[in-house]
């Protein structure tokens, strides 16, 4: 997973981006999804006091995914067929990524 070269969100985007059109059709996964997004958001932008709505940064995001994805490859992890902690985290990546415009050049 994170033998692309360059940015790791181009990898994590196109394997897990197709995932959040399930959650169009599916409530407790869109809402899943949200509750993953919002824990890695706060992780990496915690509210600060009169800057809340400081944006994500690209380069936060990748170095999360980086740290995540080695984490997984230490565990042996292997992508179920449903969901589990991992895909919903990824997939949460990529509502971030589509939310924040993070892969525009």
């Amino acid at each position: 997973m994170n033998d692309s070269p360059g940015c790791p969100l181009i990898g994590v985007a196109a394997a897990y981006m197709p995932r959040l059109s399930e959650t169009t059709s599916d409530p407790g996964l869109a809402a899943a999804v949200d509750q993953h997004a919002a824990a890695v958001r706060e992780a990496l932008v915690p509210a600060q006091r009169g800057r809340r709505n400081r944006s994500l940064r690209r380069e936060e995001l990748g170095d999360y995914v980086l740290g995540f994805t080695d984490w997984l490859a230490e565990a042996r992890w292997t992508e179920p067929v449903g969901h589990d902690f991992a895909t919903l985290r990824l997939t949460a990546v990529c509502w971030l990524i589509r939310e924040h415009d993070l892969l525009a050049a």
